[in-house]
């Protein structure tokens, strides 16, 4: 089954889904910047030419604000989504909520180069996800989000979850390992080959 972020909206148990879409005051700000440089363009050339700056600039305005605002955040599937990255939650340590100074400290002159940012400045929220796999250099994520709080419940009950799922797939493999051994030595014992 493919997952939509409508699929992951409508059924709140397999986790937490936002897009991180561009303000109202953003789409004003950048169409009304493309209108009045498309105006300076052609600022008084007679003729059908005048309308070419505003058919070139206001739609190359709208597709650059629509592409800044597509990302995706999402916990689904036992996996951190974010745009096309994910992250299977078995790998995270740690989860946190940043506030202002938090951020500005994970965004700094001190940050890790290697980390993973999904920051937008529009979005007030963001989340630290610290990593635990030796295989992958990257140190942590930091995302931005709407509902930080939420998204960190998020990740930790799929964490959660992965790990209930994970000690109960260990302990029946165990159950079978040890029923295995035991038809084995019965066999023996059958046999009389111990």
């Amino acid at each position: 089954m493919r997952h939509t972020l409508d699929s992951v909206a409508q059924h709140p148990t397999n986790g937490y889904a936002e897009r991180l879409l561009v303000p109202w005051w953003l789409w004003l700000i950048g169409l009304g910047g493309a209108a009045f440089a498309a105006a300076e363009l052609y600022l008084g050339a007679p003729g059908p030419a005048t309308w070419v700056p505003y058919l070139v600039l206001l739609p190359l305005a709208a597709f650059g604000l629509w592409w800044i605002g597509r990302i995706r955040v999402a916990v689904r599937d036992g996996e951190l989504w974010v745009d096309d990255a994910h992250l299977p939650v078995r790998y995270i340590a740690e989860v946190g909520v940043l506030d202002a100074a938090g951020r500005r400290a994970a965004l700094g002159p001190r940050a890790d180069p290697l980390a993973f940012v999904v920051q937008r400045p529009w979005v007030p929220g963001a989340v630290l996800v610290i990593l635990d796999d030796p295989a992958d250099p990257t140190p942590y994520w930091v995302i931005s989000a709407r509902h930080p709080e939420k998204l960190a419940r998020a990740i930790r009950a799929a964490k959660a979850t992965e790990g209930a799922s994970r000690s109960g797939a260990a302990s029946s493999g165990l159950t079978s390992e040890a029923r295995r051994e035991d038809g084995a030595s019965e066999r023996r014992d059958a046999s009389g080959r111990g």
